[in-house]
């Protein structure tokens, strides 16, 4: 196995390593910002205990996508998938976090199954074009809402719900990591994102928001290795977030891997996205592996097509990568340093960048243009990706139906809309 992984001559494994780190330095984000949305001021969860977690996930499932699945595609938990986790099951519906992490276990044990089993083509299949477009996109407007919010660029009302926020140095940050973080993608810099962080970070502290740590390296914190509540989050109520969980990482990983292999030109000989059927098991073992760790679900990272572009072509890019995550173990107090409306920028240029696949949809005919409105509509404003996605599934049959095309729903969306009722029904009565 290995020797089909590590290249052969200096120059392949120059332009492998060259890629790996690229891939890295794009999303290396991730190990500040999905520690502060998990430990959010209500969840429980402590910033250096997810951090471990995320690290640990990222380097260890990066490292079983390049041994494993050969392919240069790093994986760490998903961006607005942890925003659910958060917000929506933690808060929201206040179950405890041990229990949230059950939750995450379960739905990686449920996409274990699919993929080693023909069902995972089946639902593939089953899913409309548009239903998919449309959770990526009101997943982008969900993280950007709570990023906004983190600024303070938008603020509660008791009477309009939202309003504008009052105007400060944490605006001011917020928006100055943004241009920086803009101006750095339009160059297709692999630091935009970082750069994005520690500016608004700089803001920060000197306008006296932030403050120094009493160290800026600490011994890595595994207080939620092993914690999860399996056993609580089997409670029936929970089936919805578990199947959202499931549905959610299926959709985001099959998106990832056929778009950036086809950008990329990662294709067997029939054209088909290479060695799919691994790469989504690694993505499985991801999310059973974060329930494990103590984080939110594991998915590939888009990315990744930074690195492609670089020129990662073998899973030995994934090993650097995975490499590259390890040293942040050990950064958890500087990480900490990072405030909340830092990180805001982070999540509106991924929201953004999620959004962009609205040009996507097919929106000729209302039947097709209702349930994708409504998708991304009610992801944020129920705060539930939830509420969106099976809304969706249900309006979009019951629309065909009426329309009198019925017979171009299929009857894997027939059996999809009705569990979607189903969970419906479950989640009303919890």
């Amino acid at each position: 196995m290995l020797n089909t992984v590590f290249p052969k001559t200096r120059k392949e494994a120059s332009r492998e390593a060259i890629g790996g780190i690229t891939t890295f330095f794009t999303m290396a984000y991730i190990v500040v910002v999905n520690p502060a949305i998990l430990s959010t001021e209500g969840t429980g969860m402590p910033f250096s205990g997810v951090l471990t977690a995320t690290v640990l996930l990222s380097a260890v499932c990066t490292l079983l996508m390049g041994l494993y699945a050969k392919l240069p595609f790093a994986v760490a938990p998903g961006m607005g998938i942890n925003a659910f986790f958060t917000y929506t099951v933690i808060l929201g519906q206040q179950v405890p976090w041990a229990t949230a992490l059950g939750m995450v276990f379960w739905a990686g044990v449920i996409f274990i199954l699919v993929s080693v089993t023909p069902v995972r083509v089946a639902i593939a299949k089953a899913i409309p074009h548009n239903l998919r477009i449309a959770s990526a996109t009101g997943i982008g407007v969900f993280i950007s809402f709570i990023g906004l919010k983190n600024a303070g660029v938008i603020a509660a009302h008791p009477v309009t719900f939202v309003t504008v926020g009052k105007l400060g140095w944490p605006t001011l940050a917020f928006f100055s990591g943004l241009a920086a973080g803009v101006w750095l993608m339009r160059r297709k810099n692999p630091f935009a994102l970082l750069a994005a962080l520690g500016l608004g970070t700089a803001i920060g502290a000197g306008a006296g928001l932030v403050g120094a740590p009493a160290s800026f390296v600490s011994a890595p914190d595994f207080s939620l290795f092993l914690k999860a509540d399996f056993a609580g989050a089997l409670d029936l109520q929970f089936l919805p977030i578990i199947i959202t969980l499931f549905a959610t990482d299926l959709f985001d990983s099959i998106s990832t891997f056929v778009g950036v292999s086809q950008a990329g030109g990662l294709l067997d000989s029939k054209g088909n996205a290479k060695n799919l059927k691994e790469g989504l098991l690694v993505d499985a073992v991801a999310t059973v592996g974060a329930g494990l760790a103590g984080t939110s679900s594991g998915t590939a990272y888009i990315e990744s097509a930074a690195g492609i572009e670089a020129g990662a072509r073998t899973g030995f890019a994934s090993v650097v990568t995975a490499l590259c995550f390890l040293p942040c173990l050990f950064l958890a107090p500087l990480a900490g340093m990072v405030p909340g409306f830092a990180t805001a920028s982070v999540l509106v240029l991924v929201g953004a960048l999620m959004f962009r696949s609205v040009k996507e949809l097919k929106l000729g005919a209302l039947e097709d243009s209702l349930p994708a409105f409504l998708t991304i509509v009610l992801i944020p404003l129920t705060f539930s990706i939830t509420q969106g996605i099976l809304w969706g599934f249900l309006a979009h049959t019951a629309l065909y139906l009426l329309s009198g095309r019925g017979r171009e729903v299929g009857g894997g969306l027939y059996a999809i809309a009705g569990l979607s009722a189903v969970l419906l029904w479950i989640s009303d009565l919890g």
